[in-house]
């Protein structure tokens, strides 16, 4: 299983798994409310802006700006111990800065998560997704893929 060898992987249901699926597949993607036309994450059936249930997904950018992270130490899941010390990066997206997503700031695509010095991280810095393949568990589910993020380097530090 590669880099991924170990990890906790997200429960897919019926409101994550279009997320999911798209990741799979390279794809970002968010729920749109086909009421209010509000971004919202994480998943669910009900808009909380104008409570409709109507929603499509829509492709996002892969575009964000780092707003917090963390440097776990002792490393709070076993699953992670071998790889200490590693990130977990909160990000912003581009099309909605009240949407979040935590993932994990690697220098490269397939790159391990300590392969990142974590105290170079700053606040600010301008990221761009990238999919990390997960091998199923053997049960029968389909693979997924985790959004990771790579900086990027053409684009000034967002103001701050």
């Amino acid at each position: 299983m590669g880099v991924t060898e170990g990890m906790l992987l997200p429960a897919l249901d019926e409101d994550s798994a279009p997320f999911w699926e798209a990741c799979g597949r390279g794809e970002l993607r968010g729920q749109r409310c086909d009421g209010c036309g509000r971004l919202r994450f994480p998943p669910r059936p009900l808009c909380p802006w104008c409570r409709t249930f109507e929603h499509t997904w829509v492709l996002l950018s892969g575009r964000g700006t780092i707003w917090s992270f963390v440097i776990p130490h002792p490393p709070l899941l076993p699953a992670y111990g071998a790889q200490a010390p590693y990130n977990v990066i909160v990000v912003t997206i581009d099309e909605d800065p009240t949407i979040r997503l935590v993932g994990n700031l690697v220098p490269a695509a397939g790159a391990p998560l300590n392969a990142l010095d974590p105290h170079t991280i700053e606040i600010g810095e301008r990221v761009e997704v990238v999919f990390e393949p997960v091998e199923g568990d053997g049960d029968g589910s389909p693979p997924i893929a985790l959004p990771r993020w790579i900086r990027l380097r053409d684009e000034p530090r967002a103001p701050g």
